[in-house]
């Protein structure tokens, strides 16, 4: 029996990795390394808490931990990284598409948002969640997780709309 549990778990690691990935690095403004770490944190908590949620919704319940570690983590003023004496070396950039600079301009718009109006936005609009899904993912009343997502859906309009503008 303990094996298929490891097998369940794993089947859905290797299934929502990339999603549940990318959701993380939406809600950490971009940052690859900490998306990394905020995603292996939530699939802790996930492993341990698995014989109870796996019948039901694993993946709502690590959507919950994500937007809350994030919150979490913004809060901390250092996360533990060490300066080095050398920057490793970058990879040469390829072709660049214009649908890589829109979405490059559109993490970078959301990493300008605060933390609560960030996840808010990206639980509602990129994971298509319902209002009141969201408003329980991030612990708040209805109203609330409305504010959030219609004040930051403006403040990102704003921010996408100044970046537009030509410098002079």
């Amino acid at each position: 029996m303990r094996q298929s549990r490891v097998d369940e778990f794993d089947r859905f690691v290797a299934a929502r990795w990339s999603a549940l990935f990318h959701l993380a690095r939406l809600l950490v403004g971009g940052d690859r390394h900490r998306a990394e770490d905020l995603l292996q944190e939530a699939l802790v908590k996930l492993w341990f808490a698995w014989p109870k949620v796996a019948e039901q919704a694993p993946e709502a319940y690590v959507r919950t931990v994500l937007s809350r570690a994030a919150a979490r983590s913004a809060r901390r003023r250092w996360w533990g990284e060490r300066p080095v004496d050398k920057l490793p070396d970058l990879p040469e950039a390829g072709d660049v598409t214009a649908a890589v600079d829109e979405r490059s301009r559109l993490e970078a718009a959301l990493a300008l948002l605060p933390v609560r109006q960030r996840a808010a936005v990206v639980l509602r609009y990129y994971q298509d969640l319902s209002e009141r899904q969201v408003a329980e993912e991030l612990g708040c009343p209805l109203g609330t997780a409305r504010s959030l997502a219609a004040r930051g859906v403006a403040r990102l309009r704003q921010h996408l709309s100044e970046a537009a503008k030509p410098v002079e």
